[in-house]
């Protein structure tokens, strides 16, 4: 089976200028866990998450000290420091959304979304097509499927 056959088509979406408090009320309201930012084009720029979302309620984590041959380790601390930071003050989609989409096409094989899933530790994946957004897996569209294999 391939991603289209089992996706939602009717996926919740947000623009880059929705605010933080509007996401929340679709996350909440809709009861999902995630939502693309999209252009005009649906082309996807983003993704807000629970995740993303927490940033709101929690301190930032000042990076650690790291000598010298440690530089990269460092490095790595503060750019995840910086990020961090810049969603504890977003008001909007474009401040709070992890810019990094994990998509597949629609006709990407169902049981490669699985373990992608399980490795990359995601809760949903946009399907594109063209770049575009034409749909959206989530673990539960997973689930079922595995059900109805059985």
């Amino acid at each position: 089976m391939k991603a289209k056959d089992i996706m939602s088509r009717d996926v919740i979406t947000v623009k880059k200028d929705a605010t933080v408090e509007e996401i929340a009320q679709i996350l909440t309201e809709k009861n999902i866990s995630g939502v693309p930012v999209v252009d005009d084009n649906n082309k996807i720029l983003g993704i807000v998450t629970e995740k993303d979302m927490l940033y709101k309620n929690v301190e930032p984590h000042f990076p650690p000290v790291v000598e010298i041959l440690g530089g990269l380790v460092f490095l790595k601390s503060v750019k995840k420091y910086n990020e961090e930071l810049k969603k504890l003050v977003a008001t909007k989609a474009e401040e709070i959304m992890t810019k990094k989409v994990i998509t597949v096409d629609e006709d990407h094989d169902i049981d490669s979304i699985a373990v992608l899933m399980v490795e990359k530790d995601v809760k949903r994946i946009p399907v594109v097509k063209d770049s575009v957004l034409v749909g959206i897996i989530s673990r539960a569209d997973i689930v079922r499927y595995i059900a109805k294999s059985m």
